[in-house]
């Protein structure tokens, strides 16, 4: 099981990453401004959310202050709804939640045995 689930993770902290790099030193205007910026950290979002699907129910749950299904759903939002994207709501997501779901991630992942 830990051999299907770590790409998963290494996915998300990778995006977080990729997402803290190409935001660091930037305000929420400079981010509204730049398309390509907005952009790629929605496409990060999207690749957190999809692989936050691959972490079974039992490892979400020991990490039950991160909001799983939020997650979830905000790919989906991403995806079929992006005409209703917020700019504030992203930068938001990125500023607030990421640093925690970094720390959950890292704990699934950590906790998990070595094949």
């Amino acid at each position: 099981m830990e051999r299907l689930i770590r790409p998963a993770l290494r996915a998300i902290l990778d995006a977080i990453d990729g997402i803290d790099d190409a935001t660091r030193g930037k305000t929420l205007d400079d981010y509204a401004a730049n398309w390509l910026l907005r952009h790629g950290v929605q496409r990060g979002i999207e690749v957190i959310s999809e692989a936050a699907r691959r972490i079974p129910a039992e490892l979400q749950a020991t990490q039950p202050q991160i909001p799983w299904t939020q997650i979830a759903g905000i790919g989906n939002v991403l995806r079929h709804e992006y005409h209703r994207v917020s700019d504030t709501v992203i930068w938001n997501v990125v500023h607030e939640h990421l640093p925690s779901l970094r720390v959950a991630v890292s704990a699934i992942d950590a906790s998990l045995v070595e094949d």
